[in-house]
């Protein structure tokens, strides 16, 4: 039995308004396991295939899922400096840093924004949702790296305000 991403989203859906706080479900080779107070108080989500890796079919659920998000090529964790924006994903999707293949990215580290400049696009169900600055500022970092799937509230950018 296969299900599609949408018979994911509905059966989470449902098990965010119920009253359980965990819960395990096996189909066939597909496991879905949602924790809604996880570790750190943050709620969780894995989906898992028969060969155990994690699959992207719960991406459009309303918690994180709990692969990580590629980082962007040669960064690595660094910590965010203080007094700096950090723009965060509003949903689950995928990150795009510019408006299409082959085109010029949004923004480079180094670039001056203002509030309502455009920085990066997330993808949801081929719904591309702009993501603005938030602030006048200088982008200082690059988190998240392009065509990545990215969690809701993960870090994307790093906006040092002017």
């Amino acid at each position: 039995m296969d299900l599609s991403k949408d018979d994911v989203f509905r059966i989470i859906k449902l098990i965010e308004e119920s009253g359980y706080d965990d819960v395990r479900l096996e189909i066939g080779d597909f496991r879905l396991h949602v924790q809604k107070h996880a570790a750190g108080g943050l709620p969780m989500v894995r989906v898992s295939g028969q060969d155990g890796t994690l699959r992207g079919t719960a991406m459009d659920a309303p918690f994180p899922a709990t692969a990580p998000a590629r980082m962007a090529e040669g960064k690595t964790a660094e910590p965010i400096p203080e007094g700096a924006v950090v723009v965060r994903a509003p949903m689950l999707g995928t990150f795009y840093r510019a408006p299409s293949p082959g085109e010029r990215p949004f923004v480079e580290a180094g670039a001056k924004v203002a509030p309502d400049d455009t920085v990066c696009l997330v993808e949801v169900m081929k719904l591309f949702n702009s993501i603005k600055a938030g602030t006048a500022g200088t982008v200082v970092q690059i988190l998240a790296e392009n065509a990545a799937m990215v969690e809701h509230g993960q870090p994307l950018l790093v906006i040092a305000p002017d």
